[in-house]
C-alpha cells in the first residue's frame, strides 16, 4: 500500500459509467487511491488552480470535487473514459461555446499534461486512433488483412466499386449524433444496392467496402500485454452483430493467432495506446491449424467490454496497468 498522499488514479469519465466501475472496484480491491472526475462537472461541482514557472518546469496544484481535493502532482495514473458533454446550460449560445472551448483547452489541456502520469489511454491518442482511414492504414501496414475500402463523395466512384465489389457494405465514420431526447443512436453495417447510390454522396464523406463472408465474429480486448478474445456468433445471422437482440448472442473463448497477437501489439504502438478493443471478421478456412482467416474491422480505442464474459478479468487487467511501476 502507498503512503498517505503518495499517488492516485483519477478516473475520467461519468457518473453513470458502469465499465469505469469494474475498474474502480478493482482498484478498490488492491486498496489503491482512487478518485473519479467528471471534467463537465467545471463550475460549483469542479474547481482547479494551477501553477507553473518560478523555477517550476512542471504543472502543481489541486483540483477539488464535492468529495475530494485531488493535488494534481500526485496524479501517478489516469484512466481516460468517456466525460459527459460540457454544460453550461445557463450561459447564452455564444458565451456557452466560449466557456466549452476555455474549458476543453484549459482544464482538458492540463489534465492531459499532467507530470510522471501514466495514461491508459491518453485522450490525444484515443483522438487520433478513432479515425477510421487511419486505423485502416496502419491496420494495413502491420500485417492484418482489410476488406477492400473506398473512401468517397464522388458518385462515379461509388459506382465503379460497387461494379467490382459485390456484396458492398457502408458504414458510418462515426454514427448519428444523439437525438432531441439525448439519447444515443447508431448506423449498423448495411448492404448496400447500387441502384440506390445517387447524388447525395456527393453531400459528405462516404465509407464502402467489399462485404466480407464471415462465418462469426470476434471481439479482441488489449490492455496493456494481456489480450482477451470471445468469438461472437449470432443467432440472427446479422452483418452487424451489434444491431440485434444481444441476448442472442453467444460467446465463447478464442485462440488468437500468434501473427495477429503480433500484428495487435504492432497496432496499439503505432498509435501509442495501451488499450483498445478490436473487431475481426472471422471466414471459416477448412483448416485444423488455423480455422479461420481474420480480416479487421475497426479498434476502437476507448471501447465499451463491460458485457463481455470476461469482464472481470479485464478489469483486473487495468487496475493492474494502472498501477504498474509506482503502486506497491
Amino acid at each position: 500500500m502507498t503512503r498517505p498522499g503518495a499517488g492516485c488514479v483519477m478516473v475520467v469519465t461519468s457518473e453513470q459509467d458502469v465499465t469505469a466501475n469494474l475498474v474502480i472496484e478493482s482498484l478498490n480491491a488492491r486498496r489503491a487511491p482512487v478518485v473519479r472526475v467528471d471534467p463537465a462537472d467545471i463550475g460549483a461541482g469542479l474547481s482547479f488552480h494551477a501553477r507553473l514557472g518560478g523555477g517550476e518546469s512542471r504543472w502543481s496544484g489541486q483540483l477539488r470535487t464535492s468529495s475530494r481535493d485531488i493535488a494534481l502532482e500526485q496524479v501517478r495514473a489516469f484512466y481516460y473514459r468517456r466525460p459527459s458533454p460540457w454544460r453550461f446550460e445557463n450561459l447564452k449560445p455564444q458565451a456557452r461555446a466560449f466557456a466549452t472551448t476555455e474549458a476543453r483547452y484549459g482544464l482538458n489541456g492540463l489534465l492531459r499534461s499532467l507530470p510522471d502520469c501514466h495514461y491508459v489511454n491518453h485522450p490525444a491518442a484515443v483522438g487520433v486512433g478513432e479515425h477510421k482511414p487511419a486505423q485502416l492504414q496502419v491496420a494495413a501496414r502491420v500485417g492484418f488483412t482489410v476488406p477492400e475500402t473506398l473512401i468517397t463523395n464522388d458518385l462515379d466512384a461509388a459506382m465503379s466499386f460497387a461494379a467490382g465489389h459485390s456484396p458492398m457494405v457502408y458504414k458510418a465514420f462515426r454514427g448519428l449524433p444523439p437525438g432531441p431526447d439525448d439519447q444515443a443512436q447508431a448506423i449498423w453495417t448495411q448492404r448496400v444496392d447500387p441502384i440506390d447510390l445517387d447524388e447525395s454522396i456527393a453531400v459528405t464523406a462516404h465509407l464502402f467496402q467489399a462485404e466480407v463472408p464471415k462465418h462469426s465474429d470476434a471481439r479482441v480486448t488489449v490492455v496493456g500485454t494481456r489480450v482477451f478474445a470471445s468469438q461472437i456468433t449470432s443467432l440472427e445471422n446479422a452483418l452487424d452483430w451489434r444491431s440485434g437482440d444481444h441476448d442472442s448472442l453467444t460467446h465463447v473463448p478464442i485462440a488468437v493467432p500468434d501473427h495477429i497477437t503480433w500484428a495487435l501489439r504492432a497496432y496499439l504502438d503505432a498509435f501509442k495506446l495501451v488499450f483498445g478493443c478490436f473487431d475481426f471478421a472471422l471466414e471459416e478456412t477448412g483448416q485444423v491449424a488455423e480455422p479461420y482467416r481474420w480480416t479487421f474491422i475497426e479498434c476502437n480505442p476507448n471501447g465499451q467490454w463491460g458485457w463481455l464474459p470476461d469482464s472481470d478479468a479485464i478489469a483486473d487487467a487495468f487496475a493492474e496497468t494502472l498501477l504498474q511501476g509506482w503502486f506497491v
